[in-house]
């Protein structure tokens, strides 16, 4: 990590914290959410009648073994995907009746996105990947508010920098107040310490964290890693494309128990077959 870095956490997760007394509004829904694959005997039923709720103002983790939908279900939600069947609602809007051209505005407008790969323009400095949302919409930037993700994100001194020239905290970092810049209603995040070290993707999360806590937005995570599930404030389980259990305040002990658990089940059912 480059020595002008923001120091990263000592500990691998934050601790639990209380659960909030008033109950936030529904970001997105999901109901009967289902996608297959192939036909007939190949058919591949990758998410199952989903239904599932994340709230507004939080951040939610959503976790399971390899091929349980995790994935799926986040591009559904984004309006990444198409449904076999089933709906998905951002805030009142049915994601899944849109059209092509209404899926694109809705995702340019009201979505941001952090994925593994950073995904950065390498001829742009970080202030103009940050800021390309915008213009791509022809929009005018909020300069105060991109003042306020960058004193957050601590990328004060890095804005005139080119992604070649930036850690790869640094980039995710850069990649995070992209996602942001357009104030969307929810932040739907891949993976997106993948491609980190341990120290670089304790600080991604925990600015994670903050940008949901100190800046009121609400995010949407899919991750492997119980020690990242812990920045949350809920872990939702998949298995077999379907919801199969919720941790509230999770501990990173928590959600490798809910996950060792899930892997246990699917152990079970191949053993049974």
């Amino acid at each position: 990590m480059a020595p002008s870095d923001q120091p990263a956490p000592t500990t691998p997760a934050p601790p639990a914290t209380t659960a909030a007394v008033t109950k936030r509004s529904t970001a997105v829904r999901a109901r009967a959410l289902t996608k297959t694959y192939g036909r007939g005997e190949a058919t591949v039923r990758a998410l199952d009648a989903v239904d599932v709720d994340f709230e507004a103002g939080a951040f939610t983790a959503i976790m399971g073994p390899s091929g349980s939908g995790k994935s799926t279900l986040m591009h559904l939600l984004a309006g990444l995907d198409a449904a076999t069947s089933g709906s998905a609602y951002l805030g009142g809007t049915e994601v899944t009746r849109l059209t092509d051209k209404e899926l694109t505005l809705l995702r340019r407008e009201r979505v941001g996105f952090v994925f593994q790969s950073f995904n950065l323009l390498p001829m742009f400095t970080a202030e103009q990947n940050i800021t390309l949302p915008v213009e791509l919409a022809n929009g005018t930037v909020d300069r105060a508010w991109l003042e306020i993700l960058v004193d957050t994100l601590g990328l004060g001194q890095r804005l005139t920098h080119r992604p070649s020239e930036l850690s790869g905290g640094q980039q995710q970092r850069v990649a995070i107040a992209r996602a942001l810049i357009t104030k969307p209603e929810v932040v739907f995040a891949d993976e997106p310490t993948g491609n980190l070290d341990s120290r670089s993707g304790a600080e991604v999360l925990s600015f994670l964290r903050r940008s949901v806590r100190e800046l009121g937005r609400t995010i949407v995570m899919v991750t492997h890693d119980p020690s990242a599930a812990a920045y949350a404030d809920r872990v939702v389980l998949l298995a077999d494309g379907r919801v199969a259990g919720d941790i509230q305040d999770p501990t990173p002990e928590a959600a490798l128990a809910g996950l060792d658990a899930l892997r246990s089940l699917d152990d079970a059912a191949v053993v049974a077959r």
